[in-house]
């Protein structure tokens, strides 16, 4: 009796004095890593410079990192349920601030290449903790979705901050790696935070666990947390419907921030400002509106939420495909706006529908599927540009994906398929 009053105790502390610290730890991991994933739009054309290389070769600094971290994600996600988050989340911070240091160790591109790989392992590392930690310190569904929009909030700021950084070193004629150097000094600082903070302790319920030996039952259950029952989830209908669900988002999303300024260097109208910055409207839109999504959430279901936005971002692209560069750079820069919410309120969706011993996992599936899809799509979208000789026929492509999105989210609204699962 008295171990049991001293674990409430425990349990009651840790909310009182560490959930704060828990959530502000995770909303900086998420800074930190859109700094360096978000800044390589701008990255890529000072290493064409340099290496002298063509577009193909180029984008080898966008999918490479994104293949590893899906990588990561689908093999090693069950660590942070074997190992717990808290090292996992330390492990994965160590990797990644070691590997942003190295960058002022070489010069080049293939050394660049195998580093960003070693990111993109750390990422899927810290990232699949994180997630699952979320879900570890949320009473229920609805906080859970909140949280993570505020996770992606803070990643969304993160992304605006990177390009700037390197905006402003190139101009002062400081190398972009400076850029990494500062987000390894951060995660330094955050994996020394982690050590110190107090993480939940995993004590998951059990089906039927045995009276006799609770030791042996314990082992027997984190003996059951390997590779194999990691990738069993993926044959899950739910685990599958959330991934391609965000496959689709990230597919639509990525087209933005890939070849948006391509398309809209034709641009000639009485908007060239906009055009100019499109980019950086686009990025801000999409934090703020993800602050948004957090009161848009607390006062609507998820699942109108998810629908009328999805569509809204599907009438954006229709609008573009419809009406040419000229509605672009108003319609696509707006589109961050409804983009918003989309990926952490399926990302937390799909995450609930399991039980805590399985959040690392679920979540290393779904990251698996939104890193493939991030690398796939604007691969995919060239292709298609390429072979039709303009790189608006890419983003007809992408209008397709918007168009499977918002039918995907009308047939979640009308037939709420997760409300078993979420009871």
């Amino acid at each position: 009796m008295n171990h049991t009053s001293h674990s409430k105790e425990g349990a009651l502390s840790l909310q009182d004095t560490s959930i704060l610290r828990i959530k502000l730890l995770t909303y900086m991991m998420f800074f930190v890593f859109a700094m360096t994933s978000d800044a390589v739009g701008v990255i890529i054309p000072e290493l064409i410079k340099t290496y002298d290389l063509n577009l193909t070769q180029a984008s080898a600094f966008h999918y490479v990192p994104m293949i590893f971290i899906a990588l990561s994600g689908l093999f090693l996600g069950y660590l942070a349920d074997k190992w717990g988050r808290k090292s996992t989340i330390i492990l994965g911070l160590s990797i990644f601030s070691v590997a942003c240091f190295l960058f002022s160790a070489g010069s080049s591109f293939l050394y660049f290449l195998s580093l960003l790989a070693l990111v993109g392992i750390a990422v899927g590392l810290f990232k699949t903790g994180a997630l699952a930690l979320i879900g570890d310190i949320s009473t229920s569904s609805k906080e859970h979705t909140a949280t993570m929009n505020t996770v992606e909030g803070f990643f969304g700021v993160g992304a605006m901050v990177g390009p700037a950084i390197v905006s402003y070193l190139l101009v002062s004629g400081v190398s972009w790696k400076y850029l990494y150097i500062c987000a390894g000094v951060l995660c330094v600082l955050l994996c020394l935070a982690a050590m110190k903070t107090n993480y939940p302790r995993r004590n998951y319920p059990q089906t039927n666990p045995p009276k006799s030996n609770p030791l042996k039952a314990k082992g027997h259950a984190e003996g059951q947390i390997n590779l194999k029952s990691s990738l069993k989830i993926m044959a899950d209908p739910y685990a599958m419907g959330f991934s391609l669900a965000i496959a689709l988002y990230v597919a639509t999303e990525v087209a933005i921030y890939v070849w948006m300024p391509t398309l809209l260097v034709e641009y000639s109208g009485s908007l060239v400002w906009l055009a100019t910055y499109a980019l950086t409207v686009f990025f801000a839109l999409r934090a703020g509106g993800r602050f948004l999504g957090v009161w848009m959430l607390k006062h609507f279901s998820w699942q109108k939420v998810m629908f009328w936005f999805s569509l809204s971002v599907f009438f954006c692209y229709l609008g573009t495909a419809i009406m040419g560069v000229d509605a672009a750079v108003i319609l696509l820069p707006l589109s961050g706006l409804f983009m918003s919410m989309i990926y952490p309120t399926l990302n937390s969706k799909g995450i609930s529908c399991f039980p805590q011993a399985q959040h690392g996992a679920v979540a290393g599936v779904i990251l698996f599927f939104t890193a493939v899809s991030a690398a796939i799509a604007p691969l995919l979208m060239g292709i298609v540009s390429d072979l039709f000789g303009h790189v608006a026929y890419g983003f007809y492509l992408a209008t397709f994906f918007a168009a499977i999105l918002a039918l995907v989210a009308a047939y979640n609204l009308l037939k709420n398929p997760t409300q078993i699962k979420m009871q």
